[in-house]
């Protein structure tokens, strides 16, 4: 689990398809500190830690995440948010991130606020619920929508979250990776099966 505050950017030094999956090696300053078997979120990815040497990471993406999630469209030099997972003794600073990407969304907007900056995204319609001043995780940082209608939702980047995570490489009709609120998808749930739907 996570909480969507993102500890360091890593580099895509490497990539290597293996049948329908594919390696990813990346290059980070927590790179030392990582060890096998660790997951980490990446771009709001949850995955397994295979290799390490010095700041150097490896993890191996299957073919349902590459599908669901913007990993399948990173180019070598590509900037990712990384976060390693919630310690017991942690102060819960985000929300509960699971890592589990739900869809991908495309940046429609970027506008510059002097000092601020505000990003539109749009997203396939959906059954996911969002609603305003809630919760979402984009490319794993945790982050407060507003504007939200039933494909689309803002976003403002202070900017210190504009140095620290990949927001700043971001352009206009790039892909993201969104995870939907947990506790939502539970009410969500709960409702459908006594045959109410949210609205």
């Amino acid at each position: 689990m996570f909480t969507g505050i993102i500890e360091a950017t890593g580099v895509l030094k490497e990539v290597v398809k293996s049948g329908s999956n594919m390696d990813f090696c990346f290059q980070s300053e927590i790179g030392k500190e990582l060890s096998i078997d660790q997951s980490v979120s990446h771009n709001g990815v949850c995955l397994t830690i295979t290799k390490t040497e010095g700041d150097l990471h490896w993890v191996t993406a299957v073919d349902e995440t590459l599908k669901r999630s913007n990993l399948g469209v990173l180019k070598i030099g590509s900037e990712i948010n990384l976060e390693r997972c919630l310690k017991a003794d942690s102060r819960f600073d985000g929300h509960i991130v699971q890592g589990h990407v739900d869809l991908m969304a495309e940046v429609k907007k970027i506008t510059d606020e002097d000092g601020s900056w505000l990003y539109d995204f749009q997203y396939d319609d959906t059954d996911e619920v969002m609603v305003d001043k809630g919760s979402i995780s984009v490319n794993g940082v945790s982050l407060t929508c507003f504007d939200t209608t039933f494909n689309s939702f803002r976003v403002a980047i202070i900017p210190y979250t504009y140095d620290h995570t990949n927001f700043h490489e971001m352009r206009v009709g790039d892909k993201v990776n969104l995870e939907f609120d947990i506790l939502g998808k539970y009410v969500q749930k709960l409702l459908e099966k006594r045959g109410l739907q949210l609205s």
